[in-house]
C-alpha cells in the first residue's frame, strides 16, 4: 500500500490575498482563507490532492505553513504544480521549500495512544424545520444541544447543561467512530465564531480547536480517517488530525 505522507508547504500570505481578490473571493469584507486554499490547491495539485489540510500562521507573519495528508510524494506534487499552476498561484506556493514525510506503518496499531490537535467546525444539519432553523440548515452543535435540552429557556444551558467542551468532544467522538477512542484529557483549547463563504453566501459558524489523546481501536479505519479528515467541512481547512505525543493518563 502506498504510504500516507505528511506534506509541509510554506505560503506567501500577501500573495494569497491578491490571489483571492483577483478571483473575487472576498465578499462583504470576508476573506475565507479555507475556501481560497481549497481552490488554489485543487487547481495547482489536482482535486483533493492536499486534503485535509491546515494552515498555521504566527501572529504578524507574512507567511504561513500549510500541512496536509496525501498519498503523493513531494516531488510529484512539485512537478504537477510546475506543469499546471497559474503564475499567480506560484507566487503563493513556495514550492522549492515543500517537504514530505511518510507516516510509518508502526503508527497504525490497535491500542496505540497518540496526542492530537484538530480544528473542527462542529455543526449539525437540521433534519426537521423547528424554531431553531429550517430543515437542511447547519447549526452549531452546542446550540442544537441547548435547544434539545432546554427548548423554552435555552439560557439554562450554561448553568445546568453540558459545557461547550463536552458537546464538541462528543461531536468529535461520534465522527471518529470505530477508528479511535478519546481519552478524558480532551479539552477545548480555542473557540470563536467565524464568517465563511459557502455557495457564494457569507455563513457564520463555530470554529473550535481541540487538544487531547486518543487510542486507536481500528488501524485501517484510523488510516482512512487521517487521509479523509473529520467532518463535512474538511475540504476547507477543518478536520485534519495533527498528531502529537500522547498526554499522561
Amino acid at each position: 500500500m502506498t504510504p500516507l505522507n505528511l506534506i509541509r508547504l510554506p505560503l506567501d500570505l500577501p500573495a494569497l490575498n491578491i490571489f483571492a481578490q483577483h478571483r473575487e473571493m472576498v465578499r462583504n469584507g470576508v476573506l475565507d482563507e479555507g475556501a481560497v486554499l481549497h481552490h488554489l490547491l485543487g487547481e495547482s495539485f489536482g482535486p483533493g490532492a492536499l486534503q485535509p489540510f491546515r494552515m498555521l500562521v504566527a501572529r504578524g507573519a507574512r507567511s504561513g505553513m500549510l500541512y496536509a495528508y496525501t498519498r503523493q510524494r513531494g516531488d510529484s506534487l512539485q512537478e504537477m504544480a510546475q506543469t499546471v499552476a497559474l503564475p499567480e498561484a506560484l507566487q503563493v506556493l513556495k514550492l522549492a521549500q515543500l517537504a514530505d514525510k511518510p507516516l510509518p506503518d508502526s503508527l497504525f496499531k490497535t491500542g496505540k495512544r497518540l496526542g492530537f490537535d484538530i480544528v473542527i467546525r462542529p455543526v449539525v444539519r437540521i433534519r426537521k424545520t423547528s424554531p431553531l432553523a429550517k430543515a437542511g440548515a447547519e447549526r452549531d452543535a452546542y446550540e442544537v444541544a441547548a435547544h434539545r435540552l432546554f427548548p423554552d429557556t435555552r439560557g439554562e444551558m450554561s448553568a445546568k447543561g453540558p459545557s461547550r467542551q463536552m458537546v464538541y468532544t462528543d461531536w468529535l467522538a461520534s465522527r471518529l467512530g470505530s477508528a479511535a477512542d478519546l481519552d478524558k484529557t480532551t479539552k477545548l483549547a480555542a473557540f470563536q465564531r467565524v464568517r465563511t463563504l459557502r455557495g457564494g453566501q457569507v455563513v457564520e459558524g463555530p470554529r473550535a480547536t481541540l487538544h487531547g489523546t486518543l487510542t486507536i481501536t481500528d488501524p485501517e479505519a484510523f488510516r482512512d480517517l487521517l487521509e479523509k479528515g473529520v467532518g463535512r467541512h474538511r475540504n476547507y481547512g477543518y478536520g485534519m488530525l495533527m498528531l502529537r505525543p500522547p498526554q499522561r493518563c
